[in-house]
């Protein structure tokens, strides 16, 4: 297929190589020109020194010619930023997946919620997503990894499970849209969390608590988006929680262990030098959690400390001191 990919980061990037790596023609567009013009002019992305790009994908400065005769649109935009781009294509010519993950604040939308508020309800038949555990480094180092694929209609779910699956990337079809976009968003929430546990040397009980804990709060609001709350327990919420929460590539776990270590927020996002999503995603979580009465104690202590409320160890032992109540699954 002609691929579309609006994007340049380093997920973009590893996605990218796979479907060219597929057989696919892919090109990138972007609003980094220096890091497109890394790409092109070096055969190589920046932030991945050595691991060359396929033949098979190039790059382009102007939307229009990206989205020339594409046949499926692929987005790795930032959460914050799909709104804007989606403005930018009017009606799409072709299936669009999202691969970016997060909430809207105020909206409390997802992303294929915001696509379809974008796009028109006509588009829906053709939005779908792509999420689950798969750091971009191991699968651009071809890393057996699984993930799922989901749509509103059933024959794009297997169109982008069948574009990306291959003998090391395993794409598994999921009706639940929403679910899997859900898990997405949340579990890099529970991330920071846990970095800021190994920054602050609690050891493997507290982690193994806190991300145990954090798929309740995630499984507990999705049902708030209508979502099925058994999609939380597959790879695209406890597969992806997993990943996210003990990887040191996992740029949210990585910031929680730069706030345990006692920088601010803003001095840890300079640091990770990438969009925090999980610090993006907190604030329009909690919003929607006390909208419709759902308690988030991690999120809401993840939100203190990045607001400045609280510090690590007060939010750990906020935590640790709440009223003990019966465990409910």
């Amino acid at each position: 297929m002609r691929v579309a990919y609006l994007g340049s980061g380093v997920w973009a990037y590893a996605l990218a190589n796979v479907l060219a790596q597929n057989g696919h023609d892919v090109v990138m567009w972007g609003i980094q020109r220096e890091v497109l013009d890394h790409i092109e002019k070096e055969g190589e992305h920046p932030n991945f020194r050595g691991i060359r790009r396929h033949s098979g994908l190039r790059t382009t400065h102007k939307l229009e010619e990206c989205l020339d005769g594409a046949e499926l649109i692929m987005e790795s935009v930032t959460s914050k930023g799909l709104r804007p781009v989606l403005k930018q294509l009017g009606k799409i010519p072709a299936p669009l997946v999202i691969t970016s993950k997060g909430i809207e604040m105020d909206t409390g939308n997802l992303l294929p919620e915001i696509a379809l508020d974008v796009l028109g309800y006509e588009s829906r038949g053709l939005i779908g997503c792509l999420s689950g555990p798969s750091i971009a480094v191991e699968v651009l180092h071809k890393m057996p990894t699984s993930a799922v694929a989901s749509a509103y209609d059933a024959e794009v779910m297997h169109t982008i499970s069948s574009a990306f699956s291959n003998d090391y990337f395993r794409v598994y079809p999921n009706r639940d849209i929403l679910g899997v976009a859900f898990g997405g968003a949340m579990k890099n929430i529970i991330a920071i969390a846990s970095g800021i546990c190994d920054g602050l040397e609690y050891g493997d009980n507290t982690k193994a608590a806190m991300i145990t804990r954090g798929l309740h709060e995630i499984r507990k609001l999705s049902r708030v988006k209508g979502a099925n709350p058994e999609t939380t327990n597959g790879l695209s919420g406890l597969g992806d929680l997993i990943v996210t929460c003990l990887s040191d590539q996992s740029r949210n776990y990585r910031f929680g262990r730069l706030l345990a270590d006692g920088l601010s927020p803003e001095e840890a996002k300079k640091h990770i030098g990438m969009v925090v999503e999980g610090a993006n995603t907190c604030d329009s979580a909690v919003q929607l959690a006390e909208k419709n009465n759902v308690p988030l104690p991690i999120t809401l202590a993840v939100q203190a400390v990045l607001n400045g409320k609280l510090q690590p160890k007060e939010a750990v032992k906020m935590l640790l001191t709440r009223e003990i109540k019966e465990e409910y699954l």
